[in-house]
């Protein structure tokens, strides 16, 4: 059975990471990992255009300097950016000084002092190193786009039932998740402005 929603107590667990924002504050907080990827980026920008929503991506260092103008359109269009290291290491099965070494690399490319973990992997000692530079920005609803074993529908019906004011939402704008990314976003966007629910950026 797949956690839609990240349990309350890994923000007790973790404190020095953004897990969510305040439910007093009628609004979501979309975000977008692993880009920018010129198959499927520029979709998604297209969709964010034409339902007026913004959103925060996370970005991976090396698709920045290969892709430097969809990061511009990115940046023009109004969305917020993200450190997601320089090529995308799982925090767990490196040295801190190796990690390091990733997440700043990317940092003079990103600008940004927003840092994501791929895979949601850190160390102890990584997180403390990181947190002195960084806001450090998990996630309260996961979309599982990337998992084919979850069903396109699964996932529209927990945005539906699971996902309140003060969350933060994870997509992915790579090709492992393109066309899957197609069918379940733009339904859970509509879904979520009916209910009211503003998208904000992360700043």
């Amino acid at each position: 059975m797949k956690l839609f929603k990240t349990p309350r107590f890994f923000r007790i667990l973790f404190p020095n990471k953004t897990w969510g924002f305040s439910r007093s504050i009628n609004a979501v907080y979309l975000t977008f990992d692993d880009g920018p990827n010129p198959q499927i980026t520029p979709w998604v920008l297209d969709l964010l255009a034409e339902l007026d929503v913004k959103a925060t991506f996370f970005c991976v260092g090396e698709n920045v300097l290969n892709y430097p103008e969809i990061i511009e359109r990115i940046k023009n269009e109004g969305h917020a950016v993200g450190n997601h290291s320089m090529d995308h290491k799982k925090g767990t099965e490196f040295s801190k000084e190796e990690y390091l070494s990733s997440v700043y690399s990317a940092q003079k490319h990103i600008d940004s002092r927003l840092f994501r973990p791929p895979y949601g992997r850190l160390k102890l000692n990584q997180t403390h190193a990181l947190k002195k530079d960084f806001k450090l920005i998990m996630w309260s609803w996961l979309s599982y786009d990337y998992d084919h074993k979850v069903s396109i529908e699964t996932i529209i019906q927990s945005a539906q039932k699971d996902i309140k004011a003060g969350d933060i939402l994870v997509f992915h704008d790579n090709p492992k998740s393109m066309e899957r990314l197609k069918l379940m976003l733009p339904p859970i966007i509509v879904d979520l402005q009916a209910k009211k629910l503003e998208f904000k950026i992360i700043s």
